[in-house]
């Protein structure tokens, strides 16, 4: 069964320790992760090597949602993230791993995310379009220096 993968890149005006925590964080991925015209609860979120995760997304136009879920593979504090995803349908089969790092530069932080193993059912193009939007959700939540 063919699977797709989609690679990121972008420089974001946030340290790496703040964009790190937006993708722990569970109240963060919920503002910044649902690519636009959708809405994430998250059910679960242990965030350590081992530990898992449990979120859904729902389609604000038509209230479907689409649960999915995974688990930390590797968490290197402020550089690295490694995590599987699974869907619950089972129209949308296997398991994707996505791996994300993070590394200072002058200006902020450079992001790459790779995903691999998207089901043959999703196209990549629409995958890649969803994650930049969200990454456009990313920015406007880490960016922003707001003193307490």
């Amino acid at each position: 069964m063919p699977t797709g993968t989609v690679r990121l890149h972008r420089v974001l005006r946030a340290r790496p320790e703040k964009i790190y925590r937006a993708f722990l964080d569970g109240e963060a991925l919920a503002r910044w992760l649902p690519p636009n015209g959708f809405t994430c609860k998250i059910e679960q979120l242990d965030a350590r090597v081992g530990g898992s995760f449990r979120m859904a997304f729902r389609n604000f136009t038509t209230g479907n949602s689409h649960s999915f879920g995974g688990r930390y593979l590797e968490l290197t504090p402020d550089e690295r993230i490694r995590y599987t995803d699974q869907f619950d349908d089972p129209n949308l089969p296997g398991e994707m791993v996505t791996t994300v790092t993070l590394w200072a530069v002058a200006c902020g932080a450079e992001l790459s995310i790779v995903q691999e193993g998207i089901p043959e059912a999703i196209p990549t193009e629409f995958c890649y379009l969803g994650w930049q939007e969200s990454l456009e959700h990313l920015a406007r939540l880490v960016e922003p220096e707001i003193p307490d």
